[in-house]
């Protein structure tokens, strides 16, 4: 009850140089199977990027907008705030005055190495997390800032583009349930109906289906419509059904019978 009902995957970082048995290839096989996960139209993607390193510099940043040309499911995470240069933060980014995004940025900090050996649960972590943002001075002089800074901020974020994609969503999906109820309805009303509860009656809607059968199938053999009046899907550039066996019988194998001479060995 205290997560979205989001389905995570946590992608590796871009290796630019393989370590020990890894493939010499190792940077595009990442590259390729990032790539292959955030192509999903129907994926939210988080470009992560530590806020100490030069945003420029970010591979998140360049998969996602490969993939994202117009930016509408982007979000850009900067994590690692906790551990800029004294004097130095984010404001600029968060503000998306560095590299604009379509959904901006948002901080967070979270449990490091220290703080997992030390058995810190996501709970104290989180507490630890807003203690930080909230006691800053640039982050918490500012209501812009602060509402752009925290992992709680970022699952409410993610949480507001589900609600918008399930609405925009619903209408292509309403429409193809309906065409796929359509089709399955059309295909049992083709089997017939399911009274059949005493023997004499299976019989007779056996003897049915097979009546059905054999005159679907001597139509088909004619090249004529079906008996219920709906027009078979038949091409139009090539004989088909029973003309398709007379031309063979009275042009191929007429013709090859024809072409071998009385007395040729």
């Amino acid at each position: 009850p205290k997560v979205l009902a989001l389905t995570v995957v946590d992608l590796p970082g871009i290796a630019k140089v393989p370590v020990g048995d890894q493939p010499e290839n190792i940077e595009q096989q990442i590259q390729a199977m990032c790539a292959e996960f955030i192509s999903n139209p129907n994926a939210i993607i988080l470009a992560v990027t530590a806020a100490n390193q030069d945003l420029a510099n970010s591979d998140a940043l360049k998969l996602a907008q490969a993939a994202d040309p117009s930016g509408n499911r982007t979000v850009g995470v900067l994590t690692k705030v906790d551990l800029m240069d004294p004097g130095t933060d984010c404001s600029e980014i968060l503000m998306n005055q560095v590299i604009p995004l379509r959904r901006g940025y948002i901080a967070v900090v979270n449990r490091g190495q220290k703080d997992v050996k030390s058995d810190v649960s996501i709970r104290d972590g989180l507490k630890k997390e807003e203690h930080f943002f909230r006691n800053h001075p640039v982050y918490s002089r500012e209501k812009n800032l602060i509402s752009k800074c925290g992992t709680t901020k970022l699952a409410k974020a993610l949480n507001n583009m589900l609600m918008h994609h399930i609405r925009d969503c619903l209408p292509d999906l309403k429409h193809r349930i309906g065409r796929m109820m359509g089709d399955v309805q059309s295909e049992l009303e083709a089997l017939g109906t399911n009274n059949i509860g005493n023997r004499s009656a299976r019989g007779a809607s056996l003897l049915g289906l097979l009546s059905k059968f054999t005159t679907n199938f001597a139509a088909i053999l004619d090249g004529k419509g079906r008996p219920d009046g709906k027009t078979l899907a038949l091409p139009v550039n090539e004989l088909m059904g029973g003309a398709r066996i007379s031309f063979i019988f009275t042009e191929v194998f007429g013709n090859s019978l024809n072409s071998v001479g009385a007395f040729d060995g």
